[in-house]
């Protein structure tokens, strides 16, 4: 005969220690208490929980566990709504081999009733819920990693070849503020490329169109169009109202530029660059990691890097780099995985090849070194030969 509920409460009881809500309130309070799991369903949750709980329904636990704790030895207390259910989870985890498992007694219900500390979340709408419902199933990522990033603001610049992919996929994400910086107008010529365009909108200017068509794909997304060509005189004050910028200029003016001013922001730089067949990208995080002039400590002669405008570009490649880009900036966004800070991709198209190089800081570097003079200066001139196509704000 299998076992009744009442059994199974009972075999649960006898090997769970269940801790009163008094007993560990003040370790609570203090901060230093036990990873709190509250195990009952969304609608519960939103109702309000314990502070600093982690969120983990019933029907998810033994998947998820693991992305949320630190080892099977970690210290855990187990909540729900009157601690039935949680006495139950707190049996499976210690079968899976967690030993450190208690159970709240009374659960939520007691803990309120006490008048001790509830915390109320802010959670996502239900239509937010339905379209960020992938996100939310990543336990790295969840409910509050989701509204983390419509909290979030990314400022892109250039919305061509890699800015297109990149702004199209952060707005699929619900990034919730996305700044493009340029001033060039849709070309016929783009269009192989800068896929965020479109044959009716050649003429207008490149930001508007993208915010024409980040609109039709989520209109929850804010988008402030730049139009105009970032420069010395502007880009700190630029800078200063974003979380992370996102350089996919075809320059080096440009990008020596943002360089430099990421670093007296204190804004992660995440880069790419693509020229025919080829793409390059790392991620700078300012002064824990190499900056752009560790990198490249200087900008090569102008004859020995021409412009995809002068040798072409495979235009897939930029959905690739682009990607890589948008990916970058969202772990940035979250703290999450393991960035290019510290490494530069190279991705060769037509071999199919990711190569890794590492990069790391250099003691002398002029820009992030403990002697730099860090200072905007002339980067047109300083970059010496700049055509006409290579102004701040094009776009590849």
């Amino acid at each position: 005969m299998s076992p009744s509920y009442q059994d199974l409460l009972a075999q649960a009881r006898e090997a769970i220690p269940e801790v009163e809500p008094s007993d560990i309130a003040p370790r609570v309070e203090s901060g230093d208490g036990p990873l709190i799991i509250d195990v009952r369903e969304t609608a519960e949750w939103d109702q309000g929980h314990l502070p600093g709980a982690i969120h983990v329904p019933r029907g998810f636990l033994e998947s998820r566990i693991g992305g949320v704790t630190s080892g099977t030895d970690q210290e855990l207390l187990i909540s729900c709504a009157s601690g039935q259910r949680s006495l139950l989870a707190a049996k499976t985890l210690a079968d899976m081999g967690f030993s450190n498992v208690t159970n709240l007694a009374g659960g939520f219900a007691r803990w309120k009733q006490n008048n001790y500390p509830v915390e109320v979340p802010r959670i996502l709408s239900p239509a937010q819920r339905s379209r960020y419902s992938r996100h939310v199933l990543i336990p790295e990522v969840g409910e509050e990693g989701q509204l983390k990033l419509l909290d979030s603001k990314v400022l892109l610049i250039g919305a061509g070849g890699l800015g297109s992919p990149t702004a199209y996929y952060l707005a699929a994400a619900g990034v919730g503020t996305l700044g493009l910086v340029d001033d060039d107008v849709v070309d016929e010529s783009n269009l192989q490329r800068q896929i965020i365009h479109t044959t009716d909108r050649v003429g207008m200017n490149k930001g508007e169109s993208a915010k024409q068509a980040i609109a039709a794909l989520n209109p929850e997304v804010q988008v402030n169009v730049h139009p105009f060509r970032v420069n010395r005189d502007n880009v700190l004050d630029l800078l200063d109202q974003y979380d992370v910028v996102v350089d996919g200029a075809d320059n080096f003016p440009t990008r020596y530029l943002m360089a430099d001013a990421s670093l007296m922001t204190r804004t992660p730089l995440v880069h790419s660059s693509i020229l025919r067949f080829e793409g390059h990208a790392s991620t700078f995080m300012p002064y824990d990691g190499p900056c752009y002039r560790c990198l490249f400590p200087e900008p090569p002669p102008p004859d020995l890097a021409p412009s995809c405008g002068e040798a072409g570009v495979l235009g897939v490649l930029c959905g690739v780099m682009g990607n890589i880009q948008a990916t970058e900036a969202i772990k940035v966004l979250l703290g999450m995985g393991d960035t290019l800070s510290g490494r530069l991709m190279i991705y060769d198209a037509l071999g199919m090849t990711f190569t890794e190089l590492k990069v790391r800081r250099d003691p002398d570097c002029p820009s992030c070194g403990p002697n730099a003079d860090l200072q905007l200066r002339d980067y047109e001139a300083w970059c010496a030969g700049v055509g006409s196509h290579d102004h701040a704000g094009a776009t590849a």
